[in-house]
């Protein structure tokens, strides 16, 4: 009998539980690399990726436990897939095991060979129906034929990736669509990475009636367990030509990937904020580097990580200055709300200052369309008693309870408990409680006071909880059966509303003075992506317009914002943000932990900064003292964080690699310590 094989195999387990390395196992015979297996830990049985060798410790052969099965059947995951997996749980300091086995589908694990082997089965019988490829393709423009140009002109092995900088309307998703064809002639496949599941659909649609001789797949999280089994088997054998999706879907199994697209680059959503926090665009920059592939980020607004990167030459940077059909874009008019008089009997403003709601009169009396952006979902963001001063708290987390009208509750959103509301007050009893602020679906009601014939439409996570609820209301936008839409930032980014000629922001102040530094970034792309549905009919451009209702029309945001000019906005950013050592000229790391009080947690957090002040190259790196994060107990659970910054991103992963490891010996002396999570290169401060 021959002597078994050592495998060396990653599991899911958390970096602190100290199974990071490879754990090994015994083989009748020898597993490539990428292999699926069933191992036992413990009294469990888990599963595991076969992983390449690795330096160390190896136990005694005689105390190795067996693989209990493999699945010769799936083909082995590629080493430039496990090469992305090592950089993400190493950068975002995660264990291997645990970001491999969390970005494949978990009905995977589910199956046996037995059961694999049919189903990919019956995915190789899938009829192949070669279908000609449109050959209709629109008229490009200069500019986009420029582009693409260039892109075509790229020499082998230049892995720089090229930012698409281009206005909205200005056929980004064309450039997309013809590096797309360049791709699969090539025998390659191609990955669409989009921040926002709503836009899915949207974009797959458009590439599914470009190419509808491929097969195009989908990976999001609103696909059931089975179609995304189905969908990364597709991908994965090589089978599937185009994949689109959300964030995770950058860490799909594309054995002849040929190019990387991540449309809206600069959006937040592409940064996971649990388990590994990594970001999507930013490994997708990684994985195209390995792989030697172009690497496509587009934006009307790009991040200012992006816009530096291509300001220093480290991005190619391509430039799309015009709308389609030569339209204009949409005029910025800032309206001061200081000087718009109160209704009468009313302490508050009104939703639509009267030059506004006449604006959008003369829309609807046009047959055009209206779109009015608050980014606020719920009826009012608090219940408030003028008798005793009772505010609708939360009683879980130091957060306000908001009014929902529709269904008459006070409702979390952070940790999503809920009650009826009161038909008195709690605390005395008045029954004058009166809601305070305006969410969409007030501001939705006061539209249809003020418009009676006006046919209003709103678009906020709580209108489109129902399956096929977002798609059925997008659809009676686009036939013109809505008059006026009120949403939040769900319609401001992606959307192509022919119909609308006019967008208004009501109250987009609040982020003006927000305690994150990156704020007035993330206010400025929202408002010129919310700009950016009005006028993309190019006959209807010129008289397109974008209002702004603020209390501070003096904001040298809303001035750039007036100009179109993201390049002076970013600009003065950068130069505020170099002022000040922010990024992108220092690196980032938040340590977070959560206890059932907050000395526990501040406890936790000083013992590790001494920790940390302990380590070699500590010098190079600055923690600031604990604090609270803005909102700071949720679900009963008081949060702190302690903020980690250096100059050298090689000084602060390399305090953080020694520093996080000797935190799992904190516990014994802190046990009130629920959790402790690192989040490297934070979005949110």
């Amino acid at each position: 009998m021959s002597e078994p094989w050592l495998v060396p195999v990653v599991v899911d387990a958390p970096q602190h539980a100290g199974l990071n390395a490879t754990l090994d196992y015994l083989c009748e015979s020898p597993l490539p690399a990428g292999s699926l297996v069933q191992v036992p830990l413990g009294r469990r049985s888990v599963p595991g990726v076969v992983w390449h060798r690795r330096l160390g410790e190896r136990s005694e052969v005689s105390q190795l436990r067996a693989v209990q099965a493999t699945v010769p059947s799936l083909a082995p995951l590629g080493p430039a897939w496990m090469q992305l997996v090592e950089f993400c749980a190493r950068y975002y300091q995660r264990s291997i095991g645990e970001v491999a086995l969390s970005v494949l589908p978990p009905e995977l694990r589910k199956l046996d060979d037995t059961q694999m082997a049919r189903r990919l089965e019956r995915l190789r019988r899938l009829a192949e129906e070669p279908v000609a490829e449109a050959a209709r393709l629109p008229q490009l423009t200069e500019e986009q034929a420029a582009a693409l140009e260039q892109l075509a002109a790229l020499p082998e092995g230049d892995t720089r990736p090229t930012l698409l900088q281009g206005v909205t309307g200005s056929g980004k998703t064309e450039v997309y669509l013809r590096s797309a064809a360049r791709a699969l002639q090539q025998g390659r496949q191609v990955l669409v990475l989009v921040p926002e599941i709503n836009l899915t659909p949207q974009l797959e649609a458009r590439f599914a009636e470009r190419f509808a001789g491929r097969r195009l797949v989908s990976l999001h999280s609103a696909l059931t367990p089975a179609q995304r089994l189905r969908h990364w088997l597709l991908a994965h054998g090589g089978q599937a030509d185009l994949v689109l999706g959300t964030r995770l879907a950058v860490f799909a199994s594309l054995p002849r990937l040929g190019l990387i697209v991540v449309d809206e680059e600069h959006d937040p959503s592409f940064k996971q904020q649990e388990g590994a926090r990594y970001s999507a665009r930013d490994l997708a920059v990684y994985r195209g580097r390995v792989e030697g592939l172009p690497v496509l980020l587009g934006s009307a607004t790009p991040s200012l990580e992006s816009w530096a990167q291509a300001e220093r030459g480290r991005y190619r940077r391509l430039r799309l200055t015009q709308r389609i059909g030569g339209g204009a874009l949409p005029t910025v008019r800032v309206l001061d709300m200081t000087a718009v008089p109160r209704p009468a009997g009313s302490a508050a403003p009104p939703a639509l200052a009267p030059a506004l709601q006449q604006a959008v009169e003369q829309r609807i009396a046009r047959g055009e369309q209206s779109l009015l952006l608050l980014n606020r979902r719920g009826y009012a963001p608090v219940l408030f008693c003028a008798a005793c001063g009772w505010k609708s708290g939360c009683p879980h987390c130091s957060a306000w309870r908001v009014f929902h009208k529709a269904d008459r509750t006070l409702r979390c959103h952070h940790c999503g408990f809920s009650e009826r509301v009161p038909r008195a007050c709690p605390e005395c009893g008045n029954l004058d409680i009166a809601p305070i602020g305006r969410g969409t679906e007030r501001l939705e009601e006061q539209i249809a006071q003020l418009l009676p014939s006006a046919r209003v439409g709103r678009i906020d996570a709580d209108s489109t909880r129902a399956k096929g609820a977002l798609q059925a209301q997008l659809t009676a936008v686009h036939a013109g059966e809505v008059d006026v839409l009120v949403g939040t930032q769900m319609i401001a980014k992606g959307h192509d509303f022919r119909g609308v000629t006019l967008v208004a922001a009501v109250n987009p102040d609040a982020a003006l003075f927000a305690s994150d530094f990156r704020a007035a970034e993330r206010l400025f792309a929202l408002l010129m992506q919310a700009a950016g549905r009005a006028g993309r009919d190019a006959a209807q451009a010129a008289r397109s317009e974008m209002w702004i209702q603020t209390w501070h029309p003096r904001h040298p945001l809303y001035a750039a914002l007036q100009a179109h000019d993201f390049d002076a906005f970013a600009a003065s950013q950068m130069q505020e943000r170099r002022a000040a050592g922010l990024p992108p000229f220092t690196r980032l790391a938040l340590l977070r932990a959560d206890a059932r009080s907050a000395d526990a947690a501040l406890a936790f957090l000083r013992a590790a900064a001494e920790l940390a002040a302990q380590r070699p190259g500590s010098d190079e790196v600055r923690l600031y003292p604990p604090v609270p994060p803005p909102v700071a107990r949720v679900a009963d659970v008081e949060r702190m964080q302690m903020l980690v910054e250096s100059g050298s991103r090689a000084a602060l992963q390399q305090l953080l690699s020694g520093w996080l490891p000797q935190l799992q010996a904190l516990r014994p002396a802190h046990k009130a310590v629920l959790r402790w999570a690192v989040d490297v290169d934070p979005l949110g401060i």
